[in-house]
């Protein structure tokens, strides 16, 4: 009977020339310079720098113990950005999921996604007029340029539906993450050759030169966005705006009838949740590895920065070795694949010598083999899980998954480390997101959450 029910979702498959989906991938080459060269790398150290400097310490001292005032708030100088980044998360939960309504019903959805793109990478730009103690403007920026990027991924995601019919996602998302990883790794491995070769070893020298860097990753962002803006088409809504309403209006009164509604696509949120433990445990690993390796194993920083490279590149491979074995056994299989290996992964780690820059960076090279086809596969598997005309609205959702929601493995970390004073014991903990993610992935009746978002399931599953 449900398989009975399904006919009708079949609706006119999605049809996209090759020309339109490299301009889809594009997006993804230009906007992983911001998660690469900026959050990953540069940002960090660089902002707290120049808020140690407004606190009063010396650039380049060792400790610094100052306090900033933000808005009258005492902060810590090193506490600023990690407190910038939880409030950009924050503010992100309510501007996505709107973002993504307003996305469905517009007309004009490249005009979106072009607005959210050159905002984000102005402010990133713009950090080349963060010098001296204007660590406010820095810190603003970083806000506005986070914000933005992850209002332009809701927009970016919602056009994989339209570009493919089920069976052509798991390649089209593939590639779309595996060029993403090239181009940010591309990019990233330019900014540490120019450091490294015209770095003088002064602080003074090394600041200009990661701003330089966060400068470049905010115009490489620019100037490949043009790409999709060009070759990408609009498609009509499924449901379009009401004559002579507000789009921005419209959005928000959509948003709260799906708010309502979603509770009619219950395996869906199970999917979400799912995602949300697994994913929370690759967030966790990326944003840790390299405290794990100086902390725990000692390693230098010239065997991270290797490994850092290694793993973006292999990515690209792994996405599109994933992507492939996808269109045999099925993502749904392949995702729940990719979590046995994460869970190979942890082992391993536990259980790597310290002082060892080999080993490590093997392991790095098996955590880029899984990581981009993980990611890209969740995504297409999770467009297959989307009522027709919400994509937006349900990408918006997914990203808070994605990035809202990733502090509990972290958590879980910090509190084992803190129990035991052990990393590795800490990044054994990990297991259970790998671990309770499978369980709860596995428990995803995939075909007949398709059928009931009413889509018509991939011939492989």
């Amino acid at each position: 009977m449900a398989e009975t029910l399904a006919a009708p979702a079949e609706r006119t498959p999605p049809s996209s020339t090759r020309r339109e989906r490299t301009g889809w991938y594009f997006y993804d080459w230009a906007m992983s310079a911001f998660s690469t060269t900026v959050i990953t790398v540069f940002l960090g150290p660089f902002l707290t720098s120049v808020t140690e400097v407004a606190a009063g310490c010396e650039l380049g001292a060792d400790t610094c113990s100052g306090y900033v005032y933000p808005l009258g708030v005492k902060v810590a100088a090193g506490s600023y950005f990690p407190y910038l980044v939880s409030l950009s998360v924050f503010l992100t939960v309510f501007v996505l999921p709107v973002t993504g309504a307003v996305a469905d019903r517009s007309r004009h959805k490249k005009r979106l996604l072009a607005g959210f793109a050159f905002l984000g990478a102005g402010a990133t730009t713009a950090m080349l007029f963060v010098t001296g103690d204007r660590y406010l403007l820095g810190g603003a920026l970083f806000v506005v340029a986070n914000i933005a990027f992850g209002a332009g991924v809701v927009v970016y995601n919602s056009f994989l539906p339209q570009l493919g019919g089920p069976d052509d996602r798991d390649a089209i998302s593939s590639r779309g993450w595996a060029l993403g990883y090239l181009g940010g790794g591309l990019l990233l491995a330019v900014n540490l050759v120019v450091v490294n070769s015209f770095g003088d070893g002064t602080a003074q020298r090394t600041l200009d030169l990661a701003r330089w860097s966060i400068v470049s990753a905010g115009l490489w962002w620019a100037l490949f966005t043009l790409v999709p803006l060009r070759w990408l088409r609009e498609h009509p809504s499924v449901e379009a705006p009401v004559a002579g309403g507000n789009v921005l209006v419209d959005g928000f009164r959509q948003l709260g009838r799906t708010l309502r509604e979603v509770k009619a696509y219950p395996l869906t949120l199970f999917f979400l949740l799912a995602f949300l433990v697994y994913n929370d445990g690759i967030q966790t690993v990326i944003a840790l590895a390299s405290q794990y390796g100086t902390e725990e194993l000692r390693l230098g920083q010239t065997t991270l920065i290797v490994t850092i490279l290694l793993v973006q590149f292999l990515a690209f491979g792994g996405a599109l070795l994933l992507g492939a074995l996808a269109k045999r056994i099925g993502a749904w299989k392949t995702v729940l694949l990719s979590l046995v290996l994460w869970t190979a992964v942890i082992l391993a780690a536990f259980r790597l010598p310290a002082e060892a820059p080999v080993p490590f960076m093997i392991l790095g090279a098996g955590i880029g083999l899984v990581l981009g086809g993980s990611q890209a596969l969740s995504r297409s598997l999770f467009s297959q899980l989307i009522p027709a005309g919400r994509e937006g609205e349900y990408y918006g959702f997914y990203e808070i998954s994605d990035k809202g929601t990733s502090w509990l493995g972290p958590l879980a970390f910090g509190l084992v480390f803190q129990l035991t004073n052990s990393y590795r014991v800490g990044l054994v903990s990990l297991l259970i997101f790998f671990v309770v993610g499978f369980l709860l992935l596995a428990a995803v009746p995939v075909r007949r959450a398709i059928i009931a978002a009413g889509n018509t399931p991939p011939r492989v599953l």
